[in-house]
């Protein structure tokens, strides 16, 4: 199957996560930042593909409760079609709905002291975590 990179792709961070070769675990990777209004870290991404031999990308798709897109699904697709351009790798997108709440709610359970529990890289990182391994487990269903 090869390693699977998932993004969750936020307007001041990428939180990341890689599979194993096998496609079985998610596991975090080191957040990129990036500024407002600048436009997404592509060949940083490009780079950390090349580096663990990726195969395909998993990013979270931002949808409203209701299910519907909005401007930032827009934005966060025009980045996953870029991707795919440049890479020449299969993009898949999943529905992130929740997955921040879930991200923390399960950094709130390890047991950190405050000051660790809420830095946002962490939530971030755990996120993407979240939004690979629902679809490696779906995939392999």
């Amino acid at each position: 199957m090869g390693r699977s990179l998932g993004i969750d792709f936020g307007e001041r961070r990428l939180g990341l996560a890689m599979s194993d070769p096998s496609g079985m675990i998610a596991q975090p990777l080191p957040v990129l930042t990036r500024r407002i209004g600048k436009r997404a870290p592509v060949q940083a991404i490009l780079e950390l593909a090349q580096q663990h031999e990726i195969e395909t990308f998993v990013i979270g798709l931002p949808l409203d409760l209701a299910g519907e897109e909005t401007a930032w699904t827009a934005e966060v697709r025009s980045f996953g079609d870029k991707l795919a351009q440049r890479s020449g790798k299969p993009v898949y997108y999943v529905d992130e709905r929740l997955t921040s709440v879930r991200a923390e709610r399960t950094i709130r359970s390890l047991g950190l002291k405050k000051s660790e529990r809420e830095r946002k890289d962490r939530i971030d990182a755990a996120s993407a975590v979240l939004i690979l391994q629902s679809w490696l487990d779906r995939t392999r269903a």
